[in-house]
């Protein structure tokens, strides 16, 4: 098999993950990981439950503590910078995650700002015209800029959490589980809009899933993790074709033949 960070094309990397090492206490999560992101792609990141997928998401983002390995973002090694670099980098990436992680407290609106007041110096009337931009962009209707959290569907707290995650206009876009807790028609429309931003505003997107749905549809490549590597990369014909044992049970299995169905 390829390896994962072996380029048959002169796309542009835009995050390289090189010899990743992460663990709590004495369980090793990350095993010499390695994976590249290009620019541009929707790629969907897959394994078995417990296996650590969002913990890469977290170790990338500088929310988890790495042992030994490379991070680079954008060319630039995160260990290796200046916190106003740092910051720099933070501005361009959106972070989704699963739960949706909004502000209890806050209205949609508010949510969608914070980001805003935190990395830019705008008006009031600025930042509320910014918020209702991206409140509009993910399908919510204005009267949902003003509603608490504890007001809104899972449908809509995923698409409020996309909003937040959009408000500063990043290039990469983090997507942990995003149609987790969906029904089959929300996750659906869920993947079209992710899909359709993708298109339009020239995203690269790194998605945590295990929705094969999400996988056939929308995903350019699909990468899955096994014992801490990663076992198989590629896009959904390179995955069909693996002999990898858990990557043909969970694309070859009744679910993923009622997918492929689906997807056409």
């Amino acid at each position: 098999m390829q390896a994962p960070h072996e380029q048959d094309d002169e796309r542009e990397v835009v995050i390289r993950v090189r010899d990743l090492e992460v663990g709590f206490g004495e369980r090793l999560i990350m095993k010499k990981l390695d994976l590249d992101v290009y620019r541009g792609e929707i790629l969907g990141f897959v394994g078995p439950s417990g296996q650590g997928k969002s913990v890469l998401t977290r170790a990338i983002l500088g929310l988890v503590p790495k042992r030994s390995g490379s991070i680079e973002v954008f060319g630039e090694n995160v260990d290796d910078i200046t916190e106003n670099s740092r910051s720099a980098i933070e501005r361009r990436w959106g972070v989704l995650f699963q739960q949706g992680a909004l502000f209890s407290a806050l209205t949609v609106r508010q949510n969608v700002q914070v980001p805003m007041r935190e990395y830019l110096e705008l008006s009031p009337r600025l930042l509320d015209e910014l918020a209702m931009l991206k409140i509009e962009m993910v399908g919510l209707k204005p009267e949902a800029a003003d509603k608490l959290p504890s007001e809104l569907s899972g449908g809509m707290i995923k698409r409020a959490s996309l909003a937040r995650a959009l408000s500063l206009d990043p290039e990469i876009l983090f997507l942990d589980e995003p149609t987790s807790g969906l029904d089959p028609i929300g996750a659906g429309e869920f993947d079209e809009l992710i899909a359709t931003l993708q298109r339009t505003l020239g995203l690269t997107v790194f998605m945590v899933t295990h929705d094969l749905d999400s996988l056939y549809t929308v995903c350019d490549r699909i990468a899955a993790l096994g014992d801490g590597r990663i076992i198989a990369h590629g896009p959904m014909d390179t995955m069909l074709a693996s002999e990898d044992p858990w990557v043909r049970a969970y694309f070859h299995g009744k679910r993923a033949r009622s997918a492929m169905s689906a997807g056409g």
